[in-house]
């Protein structure tokens, strides 16, 4: 059954008209991930049993029979964790499954596996490799959740953001890329890193996907197109905005303004002052600061076993004063608010810059998360959006950003652009 373009929506519909039986998708990616998976590397570990799907059709349950991906940093009770540390530390199997597990058993996925993690969601990376070019990183955090999407093996795969790990590893893979608004979804069963700025997110080829599994985990009402964007106001601003962009991105900018535009909304540019421009800062000290208090213990007892980068961020989180990190906090919040009064009288949403160019090459790195650490310390939604190819073809996407709980808003208008047509050199989501 493996099809690109089949969407959720599209599943459910098959199964309630009798056109396809519950674990049809699941042994379609069974079947994909056979085929990819030696090139990919996206797996962690895969359910050794098949499951055991209910006798009748769940109507009112939005993912039923949908093969999910879970970040390995996320407790299950039947798949073991590793936490991305490359076997100095792991567990059989949780006591209990995090909330977003059960909260996708509930509403009927199927669980496929556990996806590569970074070591502690930091920058140490795993072994995947990017599925258009396995000579590039897919990126990180999220790395195998990103790539497993791109390369088909699942639908829908769940990954964390605490600087750029959602975003930028959409961007590099070419798939939609979701980080909801700060606390969304329950962080419970999740290893923190910074408890301020971790957000679970997910990974689509579909937006309609994005859109039926936000549904899905918050029981919004079901996301629905406009007819075009006419009075819709998009700024366009990338944070920071001091820094030249990668003629790749300034192009893949370009596309996206030109696809606003078209759709019928205003591009309004954003002239951000330095207040602004120091979220970047900020976001770091915030992110050492807690680092170091949440890997405390693993720390302690693998300080020797730890990647270089991990240590180093603990031992800078360990060094910044507790002053420090109150002025970074106070201004978050202060910023919080500069920013909803300027989505209040100036814009709907933002465009800007998802990555600084397309995968680096090599996998011993995962990238730079610079375009997406101010918007993390904001807690604002944050959407990938795969429209552009850069060098060498590879995927270079772009971000639509919205106020914080304004998540239905942008995922609205998000559909209503997605939906107009699309060159298909363009469309990484359904290949």
């Amino acid at each position: 059954m493996h099809d690109p373009k089949m969407t959720i929506n599209a599943f459910q519909l098959a199964l309630a008209e009798g056109k396809a039986e519950p674990l049809d998708w699941w042994h379609a990616c069974t079947a994909r991930i056979d085929q990819r998976e030696p090139d990919v590397q996206a797996w962690e570990a895969l359910a050794v049993e098949q499951p055991v799907a209910p006798e009748t059709y769940l109507g009112d349950s939005l993912l039923y029979g949908v093969p999910v991906g879970i970040k390995d940093i996320i407790e299950t009770v039947n798949l073991p964790t590793s936490w991305g540390t490359r076997g100095y530390l792991s567990s059989p199997g949780a006591l209990v499954d995090a909330a977003l597990v059960t909260l996708l058993k509930e509403q009927g996925a199927l669980i496929m596996g556990k996806t590569v993690s970074t070591e502690f969601a930091y920058f140490t990376p795993g072994k995947t490799r990017n599925p258009h070019d396995p000579s590039r990183t897919p990126g990180g955090s999220s790395s195998g959740s990103a790539a497993a999407v791109a390369a088909g093996m699942v639908p829908i795969a769940f990954g964390t953001q605490t600087a750029g790990s959602m975003i930028r590893p959409a961007s590099y893979c070419g798939v939609f890329g979701f980080k909801p608004t700060f606390d969304t979804l329950s962080p419970a069963g999740v290893k923190p890193c910074a408890t301020s700025l971790d957000t679970l997110g997910w990974f689509a080829r579909h937006i309609e996907d994005i859109c039926t599994t936000f549904s899905a985990l918050t029981r919004a009402p079901l996301i629905t197109s406009l007819k075009n964007l006419a009075g819709v106001r998009v700024g366009v601003r990338s944070l920071p905005g001091d820094i030249p962009l990668d003629t790749d991105v300034e192009q893949a900018l370009a596309h996206a303004q030109e696809r606003l535009v078209q759709a019928g909304a205003e591009l309004v540019p954003l002239a951000l002052d330095a207040r602004f421009e120091a979220l970047v800062e900020h976001q770091k000290v915030v992110m050492a600061y807690e680092a170091a208090q949440s890997l405390a213990s693993e720390y302690s007892r693998f300080a020797e076993q730890m990647g270089p980068k991990l240590v180093e961020l603990i031992k800078d989180g360990k060094a910044i004063s507790y002053v420090r990190y109150l002025e970074a906090r106070r201004t978050t919040n202060t910023m919080q608010q500069a920013m909803s009064s300027l989505f209040d009288e100036d814009v709907d949403v933002i465009l800007a810059a998802s990555a600084s160019g397309v995968a680096p090459e090599g996998i011993e790195v995962t990238g730079d998360p610079l375009y997406c650490r101010a918007w993390t310390l904001l807690g604002v939604p944050c959407l990938n959006l795969p429209l552009s190819q850069g060098a060498d073809g590879m995927p270079v996407g772009v971000q639509l950003i919205a106020d914080r709980w304004q998540d239905q808003k942008l995922l609205q208008i998000a559909s209503t652009l997605m939906a107009k047509e699309m060159p298909a050199e363009a469309r990484y989501c359904y290949g």
